[in-house]
This record gives C-alpha cells, sequence and structure tokens, in this order.
C-alpha cells in the first residue's frame, strides 16, 4: 500500500531509530531539531502505516552459540503459485532459518541459516529443509566471517 511520501523529519527519525531502537523520544527529538510531542507523533503515525514494523535486540550470536551461518540456494521442482506458498508457510516453520528469500535467479530461494555448528547445520539440513515441500535440491555456501550483519 503507497503512504505519503516520507519527509525529511522521518527520515531522520527512521535513521536514528535503525541504529538506536532504544533512544528516548526526548533525545530523538532534540537530535532531529523537533520538540517531544510532534516526535511522538510521527513515530505513532510512522508504527501505525507499517513504515516502522516493531524493535528488537541485536545479539551477539557468538555468545548465544548460533555462530555458524550458511547461506543455502533451494532450487524447487514446481515454482507454480500454490507450490511457492506452500514453500513459504513450511520454511516459516524451520527456526533456524533466519532469512528466507525469492530469488530471480538460476534458484528459487536463499536461506540464512543460523546454527550452532556445522553438526547442527548438517541435522537441519537433512531432518527439516530436504523436507520442505517441492524441493528438488539445495547448494550450501558457509560464512566463514560476518562483515557486516544486521544493518
Amino acid at each position: 500500500m503507497p503512504i505519503d511520501p516520507l519527509d525529511a523529519f522521518d527520515q531522520a527519525i527512521l535513521s536514528v531509530l535503525e541504529a538506536e531502537g532504544r533512544i528516548s523520544a526526548t533525545a530523538l527529538a532534540a537530535r532531529i531539531g523537533l520538540s517531544k510531542s510532534p516526535t511522538q507523533a510521527r513515530i505513532t503515525r510512522l508504527e501505525r502505516l507499517g513504515v516502522i514494523r516493531g524493535y528488537s535486540a541485536r545479539l551477539d550470536r557468538v555468545k548465544t552459540g548460533q555462530a555458524h551461518v550458511a547461506f543455502v540456494e533451494v532450487r524447487l521442482s514446481d515454482t507454480r503459485e500454490a507450490a511457492l506458498q506452500a514453500f513459504n508457510r513450511a520454511v516459516l516453520l524451520v527456526p533456524e532459518v533466519e532469512e528466507c528469500h525469492m530469488i530471480a535467479s538460476r534458484f528459487d530461494y536463499l536461506l540464512k541459516v543460523r546454527t550452532a555448528d556445522i553438526q547442527a547445520y548438517r541435522r537441519v539440513l537433512a531432518e527439516q529443509i530436504s523436507a520442505l515441500p517441492h524441493l528438488a535440491g539445495t547448494s550450501t555456501y558457509v560464512a566463514m566471517e560476518a562483515v557486516r550483519e544486521g544493518g
């Protein structure tokens, strides 16, 4: 659904919140050059419009025991809409799949899968990803280092 264009204050709010989601409304207002009330009203409007979809914490995945990242190319045997929807519904149920993107390429989807280690990834691949509907094949690429991640 198209929304009215975002002005410079909206863009500034989004930029600051994306980097510092826990900033107070008062500090945010001071940073962008508005008073607190109009800043809060703009945040509420951006949330209502779905521009701001939520707030979250960025975690250190090494410290949470989920340091292993694999990217998985997925090829489907059927790409008609019903098959795509069945795949989409099923992949949402695999908690280790951190991201899933439909791709315009020689494969159909790209998954970002996060696990504790390669053995855990192997289990997820064998027991969950390989069981996804209409799966024809996969190719895995293991990340050695995250140079930039999460924004």
